[in-house]
């Protein structure tokens, strides 16, 4: 199993100095990755016809790849990861750039995209793009993506995406950047048996996971696929700090078939950068991460 951590940006503010701190004491701490929520637009509350989501304006998102160009070379081995990317609300092909630039700047192999859909409207108005389609294209983009990351020249015509004759350059190492996908929906798991390299459920407890991991494995079946062929990444709370928690908790996941384990610290109350290196210092020492 791999820990990694979800980088706590709504909390953690934007000094260049504590970036380098964190991912530089993550890496030293034993972890093997770090996931980046993406969102570009916050809305304001008070807008015409109000606002239900989790987050506003006033909460601080680095943008992803900016920020994994960033962090990257002042580590070593860590694994960057997007928890997740909203694939539609951007262009595939400057995506399929961005991730094949830096693939190939860290050497190859530090690059895990996490994709999905979204929840908000307004960052995909903002974009010009649609919200009400957004499923349907993810299926093409991931396609294209492939391709992209594949062959020196692409041809392609798709419903959404043309490309005469093209390519990039530089391609990625990898030539497969790992996709995997965020959500819950049937939908989502029929995709994740036909498409990708790895499931990110955000569920908070292991036993809820159960019933889905069952039509995950009739998804996988009818592609000629199993379980064993994809990763699985739970989060953990960091809570009160309760090792004895904690370990309940990973045996249970363990129980599932999970691959990847990633420590939020975020809504515990931590208010500095310092405080959160802490507590995922704590958490590596406590369950023996890099022994």
């Amino acid at each position: 199993m791999k820990f990694g951590v979800v980088f706590p940006q709504i909390e953690f503010g934007h000094d260049p100095v504590a970036l380098r701190n964190y991912a530089q004491a993550a890496e030293e701490f034993g972890y093997s990755h770090l996931l980046a929520y993406d969102h570009i637009l916050g809305a304001n509350p008070e807008r015409p016809g109000g606002w239900r989501g989790p987050y506003t304006y006033n909460n601080p998102f680095l943008e992803p790849f900016v920020l994994f160009s960033y962090l990257a070379p002042l580590t070593q081995r860590l694994e960057f990861t997007t928890g997740i990317l909203i694939l539609p609300q951007r262009q595939t092909v400057l995506v399929a750039k961005q991730a094949a630039t830096l693939d190939a700047l860290t050497g190859g192999g530090r690059l895990r995209l996490g994709l999905g859909l979204g929840w908000n409207a307004v960052e995909y108005e903002a974009l010009n793009e649609k919200f009400s389609n957004r499923g349907r294209r993810i299926e093409e983009q991931i396609e294209v993506l492939k391709k992209l990351w594949a062959d020196p020249l692409v041809k392609f015509e798709g419903r959404w995406h043309h490309i005469p004759d093209a390519g990039l350059n530089p391609l990625p190492v990898q030539r497969k950047i790992p996709l995997w996908f965020g959500g819950h929906h049937e939908r989502v798991l029929r995709r994740v048996a036909k498409y990708a390299d790895g499931w990110m459920p955000n569920y908070r407890k292991a036993a809820d996971i159960q019933p889905h991991l069952e039509l995950l494995d009739k998804f996988l079946a009818a592609e000629e696929r199993a379980r064993k062929d994809i990763g699985l990444e739970a989060r953990m709370q960091f809570g009160e700090g309760d090792p004895s928690v904690w370990t309940q908790t990973l045996e249970e996941w363990r129980k599932v078939g999970v691959t990847h384990i990633t420590i939020n610290t975020m809504g515990v109350g931590f208010d500095t950068p310092q405080k959160h290196i802490k507590a995922i210092k704590v958490f590596a020492e406590e369950m023996g991460l890099g022994k």
